[in-house]
């Protein structure tokens, strides 16, 4: 079985092992963020080939803070106790930035989203992060469409 890319990272990097509890929920959210625009950016590119700014466009319409939000509502009551408190934890947390485009509860929801995103991703559960994923943007509307 192949190592999950996390760890390909930290093997090749020669990263040492941390205790995912020691991150801030800003920095689950700081990885989370580009975890999640990774599979975006996946399922639209191998749907069609398209111009740069077409992807660009897909792909900022379902990363934006809103579109987040809406996921995470969808998909909260599927989550763990361990997830929930991931995700709450990461919603609550004062940011130093502001909602660039969003409304603040809508970029603070978000937040927590990414930041449990970014956790699942540093306990290596790839496939629980895309089955929530997948779940959200089936039940959202959101699903990228060839």
């Amino acid at each position: 079985m192949e190592e999950s890319l996390e760890i390909q990272i930290q093997n090749t990097f020669q990263i040492e092992t941390k205790d995912v509890k020691q991150y801030s929920s800003l920095g689950l959210a700081y990885i989370g963020d580009s975890v999640y625009d990774l599979i975006i950016r996946t399922i639209i590119v191998k749907q069609a080939n398209r111009r740069v700014n077409v992807f660009h466009h897909m792909a900022s319409s379902i990363v934006k803070a809103e579109s987040q939000a809406k996921l995470m509502h969808q998909i909260e009551d599927r989550l763990s106790e361990e997830e929930k408190a991931v995700y709450k934890r990461g919603r609550n947390t004062k940011s130093a930035t502001s909602a660039k485009n969003a409304d603040i509860l809508d970029y603070r929801v978000a937040t927590g989203f990414e930041a449990l995103i970014g956790y699942l991703y540093l306990t290596d559960r790839m496939n629980r992060i895309l089955e929530l994923v997948k779940e959200g943007l089936i039940v959202t509307g959101q699903m990228p469409k060839a």
